[in-house]
């Protein structure tokens, strides 16, 4: 009996109890503690199951041709020359896997010169498309409500420059003005009258809040949600991501509404406005679209801004629906007219080199707020573009900030944790610095009615709000269950009913009460 692997007569015989077959024990041994099944049948096998067979001692028959000096001569002529016929075999298999590779660059250098000669076309074409938009008459291009730009591209401008060769902006005018100071009145007017709403999740109920839905929303190859708000009438969610991509979500229903594609880079910054008619989006590939529902859902781009030259941080839309202002690494923001997608001012600031990366409104729309990647917070006049006041303090760039409902305290967080600012005495009266020093905090906000606060860095903790003397108390810790350890953006909901967390994976989790949402994610 020979072994079923080398065909030989085995020196020390072993019989699988599985197949039956008759192995040689160390060469089944080595076949199985390298692939761990049967060498003949596939099946799996372990050394437990071969079995050793005794035999008596077995003394192997001398071959003919190793009797004598000649046989031994041919058999050592016969094994060269299989040798050198295999050697012969390899050496042509060689040559043909070269000609092969040979083939195979020289398509991938033929389809390289294809496709520049198609982005040379596609230049020229946009060129001629630019062209011809700049002969459409403007009335038609800035009509509000009624026109949609199908490829996504604002119609070009012919814009003047000034002797430093920047863009000449028209200013915010009189009327502008005037319309920003009578939305102040009624607001400020509104929040002396103010009641914490009745419907307000209370804070048992958001001590017991725990994830309920992971909705996977972007795509796979570019992990990430960097930015998402929420519009509280309709229940939608926005959300933008790594992947180039913006989503409009309905929670409710758990169905995505529409993808926003167009941009080019990572989604830096989104905003709804308009009632949820329209979204802003921000991006780093140095632009700002603005995209308007359409019949059937979905979200078509209806302008595309190209006035920073950096990345586009932050985008914030002011409490008339009728503004908003964009923060770029570029160490300038932009005022602009929602409806025509004018940028009404682009304000620099000379003294100051680094660039913005956060941004947001007043509740009162007056006040602006930005973080720099300085580690400093400036608060600018909305009237006169001018800087009012500085915060600094912070270690690393300003990932984000968020005014207070009452509008007394403003949010800030960076690298160290979150700095709560008294905007009455423009100081500092508490600091949360919650993770160690190799952890940023990603993200800081209020909930709508100012009760209150949320951060997110390597977990998720909320805190509610208090006076300036009083303690704010921790009430619930979310441990960041994406496992990438970055809570990146999040949100509270409608009454603060839920939060919603954006992190550096594709999933959008929703944080509640178990037993209110019976959606499954």
């Amino acid at each position: 009996m020979n072994c079923s692997i080398s065909g030989e007569v085995p020196e020390d015989p072993v019989v699988s109890k599985k197949s039956g077959l008759l192995f040689e024990k160390r060469l089944i041994e080595r076949h199985i503690s390298d692939y761990g099944k049967c060498p003949i049948t596939g099946e799996a096998l372990t050394a437990d199951d071969i079995i050793p067979v005794k035999t008596g001692k077995i003394v192997k028959p001398r071959p003919v041709q190793a009797a004598s000096i000649p046989g031994m001569l041919g058999m050592f002529q016969i094994e060269w020359d299989g040798l050198m016929l295999s050697n012969f075999a390899l050496e042509q298999q060689l040559h043909t896997a070269r000609q092969e590779l040979s083939h195979a660059l020289y398509q991938h250098d033929a389809a390289c010169r294809v496709i520049a000669r198609l982005k040379k076309e596609r230049d020229e074409a946009r060129g001629l498309l630019a062209q011809a938009e700049r002969q459409i008459p403007m009335a038609a291009t800035t009509a509000v409500g009624t026109t949609t730009v199908s490829n996504g591209k604002r119609a070009a401008e012919d814009e003047d420059t000034g002797p430093d060769g920047k863009k000449i902006r028209p200013g915010i005018s009189h009327s502008v003005i005037e319309t920003l100071t009578e939305c102040n009145a009624g607001l400020s007017q509104q929040r002396k009258k103010r009641q914490i709403p009745a419907t307000l999740a209370p804070v048992d109920a958001l001590a017991r809040y725990t994830q309920l839905n992971s909705f996977p929303l972007h795509k796979t190859n570019k992990l990430g949600i960097l930015s998402l708000d929420i519009h509280y009438a309709k229940d939608i969610i926005a959300t933008g991501g790594v992947d180039s991509n913006a989503v409009v979500f309905d929670r409710s229903s758990g169905q995505i509404i529409s993808t926003l594609s167009g941009h080019s880079k990572r989604v830096t910054s989104i905003k709804f406005a308009a009632e949820g008619e329209l979204v802003v989006s921000g991006s780093a590939d140095k632009t700002v679209r603005v995209w308007q529902s359409s019949e059937n859902g979905n979200y078509d781009c209806r302008h595309v801004l190209k006035d920073h030259t950096a990345e586009v941080q932050a985008v914030t839309v002011h409490a008339t629906n009728n503004y908003f202002v964009t923060a770029s690494l570029d160490s300038t923001w932009c005022f602009y007219d929602l409806a025509s997608g004018l940028c009404l001012t682009q304000v620099a600031d000379a003294s100051e080199s680094e660039g913005y990366t956060s941004a947001a409104f007043h509740p009162d729309g007056l006040i602006l707020g930005t973080g720099t990647s300085g580690s400093l917070v400036k608060i600018w006049d909305v009237k006169s573009q001018a800087n009012v006041a500085k915060f600094d303090g912070h270690v690393g760039s300003v990932t984000a900030i968020s005014f207070s409902e009452n509008g007394y305290f403003l949010a800030t967080a960076a690298h160290d944790g979150v700095k709560l600012w008294d905007l009455r005495k423009l100081k500092n009266f508490r600091t949360f610095a919650p993770y160690d020093e190799n952890t940023p905090t990603q993200s800081v906000e209020f909930d709508h009615s100012g009760s209150y606060l949320a951060l997110g860095g390597s977990d998720i903790r909320v805190y509610q709000v208090a006076s300036v003397k009083a303690d704010w108390n921790h009430i619930k810790t979310f441990p960041d269950l994406s496992g990438t350890g970055k809570a990146t953006c999040l949100k509270f909901g409608p009454d603060a009913t839920y939060i919603a967390v954006g992190s550096m994976d594709r999933n959008l989790r929703i944080f509640g009460l178990p037993g209110e949402d019976q959606m499954e994610g």
